[in-house]
């Protein structure tokens, strides 16, 4: 049985916590900045948990499970 590759893609979006949670960034925080608010746009820029529904998919992208 061979190897399961990482996907590239993932391995660039996700980091791993200490304690074995994934961090993940939001989205929508790159371009046409102008019309959103400043506090839309400061809690944008904040790093968030992956939802425990999708754990085990972005795991399986990571070669982790």
């Amino acid at each position: 049985m061979p190897k399961i590759k990482t996907n590239s893609g993932s391995k660039k979006r996700f980091t791993l916590t200490g304690t074995g949670k994934i961090k993940r960034k939001h989205a929508f925080h790159s371009h046409i900045l102008t019309k959103k608010t400043k506090k839309q746009k400061r809690n944008l820029c904040h790093a968030a948990l992956v939802d425990i529904t999708n754990v085990s998919q972005v795991k399986e992208l990571l070669a982790m499970k």
